[in-house]
Protein backbone atom coordinates (compact mmCIF):
# COMPACT_ATOMS: atom_id res chain seq x y z
CA UNK A 1 0.00 0.00 0.00
CA UNK A 2 2.82 2.39 0.88
CA UNK A 3 4.53 1.62 -2.42
CA UNK A 4 1.39 2.37 -4.43
CA UNK A 5 0.73 5.60 -2.51
CA UNK A 6 4.36 6.67 -2.88
CA UNK A 7 4.33 6.05 -6.63
CA UNK A 8 1.01 7.88 -7.02
CA UNK A 9 2.29 10.92 -5.12
CA UNK A 10 5.54 10.87 -7.11
CA UNK A 11 3.55 10.83 -10.35
CA UNK A 12 1.35 13.71 -9.15
CA UNK A 13 4.39 15.73 -8.24
CA UNK A 14 6.55 14.98 -11.26
CA UNK A 15 3.96 14.78 -14.02
CA UNK A 16 1.39 17.37 -12.92
CA UNK A 17 2.49 19.84 -10.26
CA UNK A 18 6.10 20.57 -11.27
CA UNK A 19 5.10 21.26 -14.92
CA UNK A 20 2.19 23.41 -13.70
CA UNK A 21 4.55 25.45 -11.52
CA UNK A 22 6.97 25.89 -14.44
CA UNK A 23 4.09 27.05 -16.66
CA UNK A 24 3.13 29.66 -14.09
CA UNK A 25 6.77 30.83 -13.84
CA UNK A 26 6.98 31.11 -17.63
CA UNK A 27 4.49 33.99 -17.51
CA UNK A 28 6.64 36.22 -15.24
CA UNK A 29 7.57 38.48 -18.15
CA UNK A 30 4.16 38.34 -19.80
CA UNK A 31 1.97 41.33 -20.55
CA UNK A 32 0.24 42.73 -17.49
CA UNK A 33 -3.50 43.45 -17.41
CA UNK A 34 -6.34 43.95 -14.97
CA UNK A 35 -8.94 41.19 -15.13
CA UNK A 36 -12.13 40.17 -13.42
CA UNK A 37 -13.00 36.69 -12.31
CA UNK A 38 -15.46 35.48 -14.92
CA UNK A 39 -16.14 31.95 -13.62
CA UNK A 40 -15.19 30.80 -10.15
CA UNK A 41 -14.53 27.28 -9.04
CA UNK A 42 -11.53 25.29 -7.91
CA UNK A 43 -8.76 27.44 -9.35
CA UNK A 44 -6.09 25.01 -8.08
CA UNK A 45 -7.67 22.41 -10.40
CA UNK A 46 -7.86 24.88 -13.32
CA UNK A 47 -11.59 25.57 -13.18
CA UNK A 48 -11.56 29.39 -13.03
CA UNK A 49 -11.84 31.86 -15.91
CA UNK A 50 -10.86 35.52 -16.10
CA UNK A 51 -12.03 38.24 -18.45
CA UNK A 52 -9.76 41.09 -19.58
CA UNK A 53 -8.90 43.40 -22.48
CA UNK A 54 -5.95 42.53 -24.75
CA UNK A 55 -5.19 44.45 -27.93
CA UNK A 56 -8.60 46.10 -27.85
CA UNK A 57 -10.63 42.92 -27.60
CA UNK A 58 -12.24 41.11 -24.68
CA UNK A 59 -10.62 37.80 -23.83
CA UNK A 60 -12.01 35.08 -21.56
CA UNK A 61 -9.24 32.68 -20.54
CA UNK A 62 -8.85 29.74 -18.17
CA UNK A 63 -6.51 30.11 -15.23
CA UNK A 64 -4.05 27.20 -15.30
CA UNK A 65 -3.83 24.31 -12.85
CA UNK A 66 -2.11 25.47 -9.67
CA UNK A 67 -3.66 28.93 -9.60
CA UNK A 68 -4.78 30.53 -6.38
CA UNK A 69 -7.72 32.84 -5.81
CA UNK A 70 -10.43 30.21 -5.74
CA UNK A 71 -12.24 31.79 -2.81
CA UNK A 72 -12.93 35.00 -4.71
CA UNK A 73 -16.39 35.67 -6.05
CA UNK A 74 -17.29 36.29 -9.69
CA UNK A 75 -16.47 39.88 -10.64
CA UNK A 76 -13.48 40.19 -8.30
CA UNK A 77 -10.62 42.22 -9.78
CA UNK A 78 -7.12 40.80 -10.09
CA UNK A 79 -3.86 41.50 -11.89
CA UNK A 80 -2.85 38.90 -14.46
CA UNK A 81 0.01 38.19 -16.85
CA UNK A 82 -0.59 36.80 -20.34
CA UNK A 83 1.45 35.82 -23.38
CA UNK A 84 1.53 38.60 -25.93
CA UNK A 85 1.18 36.22 -28.88
CA UNK A 86 -1.65 34.20 -27.26
CA UNK A 87 -3.71 36.14 -24.70
CA UNK A 88 -5.60 32.97 -23.73
CA UNK A 89 -2.46 31.78 -21.91
CA UNK A 90 -2.73 33.63 -18.61
CA UNK A 91 -1.87 33.41 -14.92
CA UNK A 92 -2.66 35.51 -11.88
CA UNK A 93 0.22 37.88 -11.19
CA UNK A 94 0.34 36.54 -7.62
CA UNK A 95 1.02 33.04 -9.00
CA UNK A 96 3.86 33.68 -11.46
CA UNK A 97 6.37 32.62 -8.83
CA UNK A 98 4.99 29.09 -9.06
CA UNK A 99 1.88 29.59 -6.94
CA UNK A 100 0.16 26.78 -5.13
CA UNK A 101 1.44 24.33 -7.73
CA UNK A 102 5.02 24.74 -6.51
CA UNK A 103 3.99 24.21 -2.90
CA UNK A 104 1.89 21.17 -3.76
CA UNK A 105 4.70 19.75 -5.92
CA UNK A 106 7.16 19.89 -3.04
CA UNK A 107 4.64 18.55 -0.53
CA UNK A 108 3.56 15.61 -2.71
CA UNK A 109 7.20 14.91 -3.62
CA UNK A 110 8.18 14.84 0.06
CA UNK A 111 5.23 12.59 0.91
CA UNK A 112 6.21 10.29 -1.98
CA UNK A 113 9.74 9.94 -0.60
CA UNK A 114 8.29 9.21 2.86
CA UNK A 115 5.94 6.47 1.64
CA UNK A 116 8.58 4.95 -0.65
CA UNK A 117 10.99 4.85 2.30
CA UNK A 118 8.34 3.05 4.37
CA UNK A 119 7.82 0.54 1.56
CA UNK A 120 11.58 0.00 1.27
CA UNK A 121 11.95 -0.48 5.02
CA UNK A 122 9.09 -3.00 5.03
CA UNK A 123 10.68 -4.93 2.15
CA UNK A 124 14.04 -5.04 3.95
CA UNK A 125 12.36 -6.17 7.16
CA UNK A 126 10.53 -9.00 5.36
CA UNK A 127 13.74 -10.09 3.63
CA UNK A 128 15.59 -10.10 6.97
CA UNK A 129 12.81 -12.16 8.60
CA UNK A 130 12.92 -14.76 5.79
CA UNK A 131 16.67 -14.97 6.05
CA UNK A 132 16.67 -15.53 9.81
CA UNK A 133 13.91 -18.20 9.58
CA UNK A 134 15.83 -20.19 7.00
CA UNK A 135 18.89 -20.55 9.21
Amino acid sequence: MSLALGLLLAALSGLVMFPAAEHLRSLRDGERAQATLHTSGSCMAGQCEVEFEADGRTVVADLPVGSGGGKRSVGAAMAIRYQADDPRVVAREDDVGGGGAALLAWMSGGAAVFFLAIAGAAALHLAWQRRTRNR
